[in-house]
């Protein structure tokens, strides 16, 4: 029986990063960057306000005397003088109007606004009485204070995204801030959903005897685009041999990944697996994991797209993917954490857990609303309800991993607790 981790070193080797393609920039939001974006000008490109006030000159509102030393205590006035000063114009963001400030002048500028030619300075609208033909300033402005100068946040030939960023919402909007429209990025992988079974139908039918919807084409579909993933869900591939061999060609064609669930244990599993393995090499050697001990992993057609082989049951095929699929998906996206977040959480009821295999199990997570520690309640098979039920699942926001030496955990003790929040 493999390892965990011997199985998910299988799995990572055989990560497969898309060729980069170049999109707009409004569509990259958590891909990787695959080239360095370099500014080809200065950011900002002019001398602006950097709230709204008067822009002025710091030497006619008293400015110098701050920057100066200071005066004796006994020659120093008890407050600054006010300075008043003819407002002689107005320029809001976005002005193309040139205007040049006069010694002893200001000018009513709005945040973004270009400054005057000799303004050094703005004079921020609470410092004042906010008049609108003369301004009288209560306290001096420094030179260079609440202005934003050229160049302030990039120099031309500055790198603005490295190659190999995650683009985040940061690194989208200095890519905007540069000009630049489109962007070189690491593509999401196109990952393939398959379904498995005779006795399966769609959910826009009626199920007879015997037959059941197709729950897990949809879950796993969702599971990967939350993931990242660029999904597409095949849904029911049906029993027939060569049409199942032509179903695996068409999407090793157009995938990074392939996921079929119901191809393992049961009869049909193992037609299955003879079809698949004339595509590729396949391995379906158990894992020491549970739920999900059964599983397939392999290479298929001269691209050795990766393939997996889940079971049929819903809850062990998406613990399956949370484990050993969804950091595949990441490290194809460039992420730097490709597991989820690991809190530790002091169990609140009895767990049990098999021995030999790490346990994944369902699981609330929760906070001490007065110690604010952690705490975590077991669901499902754990404390007796079967193992099958989707529903205890769906109740989940947490998955408790238990070694495999443990097979029992007590209230009161401290386990390591997978957090499933969305886009962790």
């Amino acid at each position: 029986m493999r390892s965990v981790e011997q199985q998910l070193a299988l799995v990572t080797d055989a990560a497969v990063t898309p060729e980069p393609v170049r999109i707009a920039i409004a569509d990259a939001l958590g891909l990787m960057c695959a080239e360095e974006v370099q500014a080809t000008r200065a950011l900002p490109g002019f001398p602006q306000a950097a709230i709204d006030g008067y822009a002025v000159r710091a030497v006619d509102v008293g400015g110098e005397k701050r920057l100066g030393a200071p005066r004796p205590e006994a020659d120093a006035p008890a407050e600054p003088p006010e300075r008043s000063l003819p407002v002689v114009g107005e320029v809001a963001a976005g002005s193309q109007q040139p205007l040049r400030l006069q010694p002893k002048q200001a000018v009513r500028v709005h945040t973004g606004a270009p400054l005057p030619a000799l303004a050094d300075a703005v004079l921020p609208l609470e410092w004042t009485d906010m008049g609108r033909r003369r301004v009288t300033a209560h306290r001096p402005v420094r030179s260079g204070e609440f202005v934003r100068r050229v160049g302030d946040d990039i120099q031309p030939g500055d790198v603005a995204v490295t190659a190999g960023a995650v683009l985040g919402p940061a690194q989208i909007g200095l890519l905007a801030a540069v000009g630049r429209s489109k962007v070189l990025v690491y593509p999401r992988p196109r990952m393939a959903v398959v379904s498995v079974g005779r006795e399966l139908v769609d959910i826009d039918r009626e199920p007879g005897l015997g037959q059941i919807y197709d729950v897990n084409s949809y879950a796993l579909a969702a599971a990967g685009r939350e993931a990242g993933a660029d999904v597409h869900r095949v849904g029911i591939a049906g029993g027939e041999p060569r049409r199942l061999k032509e179903i695996l060609e068409a999407q090793i064609q157009r995938s990074e990944i392939i996921v079929i669930s119901g191809a393992v244990g049961g009869s049909g599993s193992e037609m299955f697996r003879k079809v698949v393995e004339e595509l590729g090499e396949i391995d379906t050697s158990r894992v020491a994991v549970h739920p999900g001990s059964v599983q397939g992993f392999g290479l298929l057609g001269e691209e050795r797209i990766p393939v997996f082989l889940l079971p049929s049951n819903p809850v062990s095929a998406l613990v399956t993917f949370e484990v050993f699929i969804r950091p595949l998906i990441r490290i194809s996206l460039g992420k730097r954490n490709t597991a989820r977040r690991v809190v530790r959480a002091r169990a609140v009821n009895h767990v049990a857990s098999r021995e030999g295999r790490r346990g994944y199990i369902r699981a609330r997570l929760m906070r001490d609303a007065e110690t604010s520690d952690y705490l975590v309640e077991g669901i499902g098979a754990a404390t007796g309800a079967p193992a099958h039920l989707l529903a205890g699942l769906a109740e989940a926001n947490a998955l408790i991993r238990v070694p495999e030496e443990v097979t029992e955990i007590r209230p009161g003790d401290i386990v390591d607790v997978l957090f499933l929040a969305q886009g962790s």
